[in-house]
């Protein structure tokens, strides 16, 4: 088994707004010419991506040190060469440096952080969470499966609330970032009631 903690070279997608968790999935459709390149080396070698969101405006755009690397689980290629593809979360990365490459894409040298399994909330966490998410889609006018929602696992409910969340890119990489289930699960709670009252700024995923 390697070693998670030995840098590790990875192509990063920089995107803004979008971010992966280990175990959760991440749909995208490629068609930038250098994203499709990055796909395309992917595939022909380890299938993985890392997930990454840019810091701020720039060409190339600096990026956050923090990202999640995925797996291409899933890839429908079409005949003009966009992608279709569904990323499975592997482990969240940390950039050691970037890479000086002549490929389209960019590379980086990252370290693997180690994966928590199991992790759960107590019985208040994940009511105030549920209870909180109840007021943020009325407000915002979701429709939401409730039934399906409690079914679902601490850490399914909280990274997949905070993959598909509105929030703006900096909230988002608070999240990614959080130390704990139940720090991004408290998190998102404070994040729904400061945008249930500001939802002109709610920064609504593209």
């Amino acid at each position: 088994m390697s070693d998670q903690r030995a840098p590790t070279r990875l192509s990063v997608f920089p995107l803004p707004g979008a971010i992966l968790f280990p175990r959760m999935h991440l749909p995208l459709h490629i068609f930038e010419p250098r994203d499709r390149a990055m796909v395309g080396d992917s595939l022909a070698r380890d299938r993985r991506i890392g997930m990454i969101q840019p810091r701020g405006p720039g060409e190339p755009p600096p990026l956050f040190d923090v990202g999640c690397v995925g797996k291409i689980a899933d890839v429908e290629a079409m005949d003009d060469g966009r992608y279709n593809l569904v990323l499975e979360g592997l482990a969240r990365f940390r950039i050691v440096r970037e890479l000086d490459v002549t490929t389209s894409f960019r590379q980086v040298e990252a370290i693997l952080e180690p994966c928590p399994a199991g992790e759960i909330l107590n019985l208040g966490e994940r009511a105030a969470l549920e209870a909180e998410s109840r007021k943020f889609a009325d407000i915002h006018g979701y429709a939401v499966d409730w039934e399906g929602v409690a079914r679902l696992d601490d850490e399914s409910l909280v990274n997949g609330i905070a993959q598909i969340a509105p929030f703006d890119p900096a909230s988002k990489q608070a999240l990614l970032e959080a130390a704990s289930l139940s720090e991004r699960a408290e998190l998102i709670v404070q994040l729904m009631t400061f945008f249930g009252h500001h939802d002109e700024d709610s920064g609504t995923l593209q």
